[in-house]
This record gives structure tokens, C-alpha cells and sequence, in this order.
């Protein structure tokens, strides 16, 4: 089918706002990856394009799909996760065509893994591990095994991409065939909770318990991007100010359980502060 889809390559590439186009082939190794589709076309146009274009495609019962992406759409599915299939499209799709090397720069910046962008992933991975992580041990408490379970499952997912990242490279849609060659003990952890054949019970307490101490060993590294963010203000933050500042955005619906939780763990004080005409306090927050 591939070859059937070259005039509209052809057509894509004579655009003056085309960076680039992949094309992704299903295969054994990487159907999960092409979302039952038996080809992937990824076009990467320049960053005033609308934000994606969606097409899809059939003949002969072969049926592909298009993503014309801007290049600020992609680099947002990259950094935020959003999109985590477009790692291994841009990593491991076949080059169609490469205005001026763009696509080999986009490479080799990924493999590069920019600090900065790094920093923003483990933060947002750490934000997610502690939504799931928390509301796990609350469901654990309160006795609903499988709610717990799901969250628990959530949390050892997120505490695999924190690893994959530390490692300095992205993480992919297998992400625990990646896991598995940097950290045993991640990867023991999951496997004892899907594959044990302790009660359920008694698997989510072990969980729980080993995964309060790997959670701690990442508290430095999950918050530095929030704690760098803080500083670009002297004083105390409220939660007002940083829902509405570009820095903690990505975060979302994240974020406040991430702050509450790096208060206990002493990495952030609440400054309490009187409210005009109100005997109510609002907190800020603060390093």
C-alpha cells in the first residue's frame, strides 16, 4: 500500500510549509504502534499551521492515516507525553521525505534529550505517580481492592517512565521492555502485582509499601522543574498565581496533589495569609 500513498507524499512535500514525512508500516513488532492501521503517515509543517489534520485512507482492504502535525503540536505530544506513540514514529518511521534535515535534527535532538525538557517530563511523570499513587493507598484503606489495584497498576507505569527518563531517553509505547534492561526492581514489582498468585490484599500492601520507598527516591528529581519555576518569584506563590502561569500549566489537574505531597515530604512550606475582610487564611505556597 505504501506505494499507493506516494502521490499524496508527492502532494505534501511541494508544500513550502512541509518539514518532514514519516511513514510508519504495521508489522508484528509494532501493531500496537500504528493503531490497527496498516501505514502511518506523519507530516510535520511549521509551527503556524492549524495544530493537526487528520486523514484516513483504504484500498483493497488496507487502510492508512494521515497526521499533518504542526511542529509545535508534536513537540507538545514529546514533552508532555500526550501523544506517546509519536516517539516511536519519529524515532522509528521510515524517512519519506526531509526538508534541509529537519528530520534528522529532530532526531538528533530527542536522542540529545535536552535538559530542560527532561526536567519537565520527570516532573509531570512524578505528578502523575502521585495522583495514582495517592488515591491507590486511599481505595487500599478503604478496602475497594480493584479501584486500588487499577490505581496501583497507573502508579508503577508512571514510576517506569520516571526511570526510562532518568536514563536520559524517551519513553515508548513498550516502555517495559525498556524498564526491564535499567531497573529490576520496577519491573519485579510489577510483575509480582499482575502475575503473583498471593491475594490481591496482600499484593497491594507489599506494593504499597515498596513503592512509598522508590517514590521517595525520586522526590528530588520529580520536583526540580517545579521548584526551578518557584524561584522566578520572590516569596510565596498562591495556587491562583501558578494555575495561571505557562511554567506550571502542564501540570493541570495535577498539580495541587503534587504540591500537597511535597509539603509533607518538607521539600515546600504553606505560608498561611489573611484574606481581605475575612477571617478565613488562603494558603501559599513556598520553597
Amino acid at each position: 500500500m505504501k506505494e499507493l500513498l506516494h502521490p499524496i507524499c508527492h502532494e505534501w512535500a511541494n508544500r513550502c510549509n512541509t518539514h518532514g514525512i514519516l511513514m510508519i508500516e504495521k508489522t508484528a513488532c509494532h501493531a500496537a504502534t500504528t493503531d490497527t492501521f496498516d501505514v502511518v503517515l506523519l507530516v510535520i509543517v511549521d509551527p503556524q499551521s492549524e495544530p493537526m489534520l487528520l486523514r484516513q485512507y483504504s484500498l483493497n482492504e488496507k487502510k492508512a492515516v494521515l497526521y499533518a502535525v504542526s511542529e509545535r503540536q508534536l513537540n507538545e505530544w514529546l514533552v508532555l507525553g500526550s501523544h506517546r506513540k509519536a516517539v516511536d514514529w519519529v524515532f522509528n518511521g521510515t524517512v519519506v521525505f526531509d526538508r534541509n534535515g529537519y528530520v534528522q535534527q529532530l532526531r538528533q535532538r530527542l536522542e540529545q534529550f535536552p535538559p530542560k525538557e527532561r526536567r519537565l517530563k520527570m516532573g509531570l511523570e512524578f505528578a502523575k505517580l502521585i495522583r495514582h499513587y495517592t488515591d491507590g493507598k486511599a481505595l487500599f484503606a478503604a478496602k475497594h481492592w480493584l479501584d486500588s489495584y487499577n490505581h496501583m497498576v497507573q502508579a508503577l507505569h508512571h514510576l517506569a517512565r520516571l526511570t526510562v527518563i532518568e536514563h536520559g531517553l524517551y519513553p515508548e509505547v513498550t516502555v517495559w521492555n525498556q524498564v526491564k534492561r535499567m531497573d529490576g526492581r520496577i519491573y519485579k514489582l510489577y510483575e509480582e502485582l499482575v502475575g503473583s498468585e498471593e491475594p490481591l490484599p496482600k499484593r497491594l500492601e507489599l506494593l504499597l509499601l515498596a513503592s512509598e520507598f522508590l517514590i521517595h527516591s525520586y522526590v528530588e528529581s520529580g520536583s526540580s522543574h517545579l521548584c526551578e519555576a518557584l524561584k522566578e518569584k520572590n516569596g510565596a506563590w498562591s495556587i491562583e498565581e501558578m494555575t495561571g502561569h505557562p511554567q506550571f500549566a502542564p501540570y493541570s489537574v495535577d498539580l495541587v496533589i503534587m504540591l500537597e505531597y511535597l509539603v509533607e515530604r518538607k521539600v515546600l512550606t504553606v505560608v498561611e495569609m489573611p484574606t481581605k475582610g475575612n477571617t478565613m487564611l488562603e494558603r501559599y505556597y513556598t520553597l
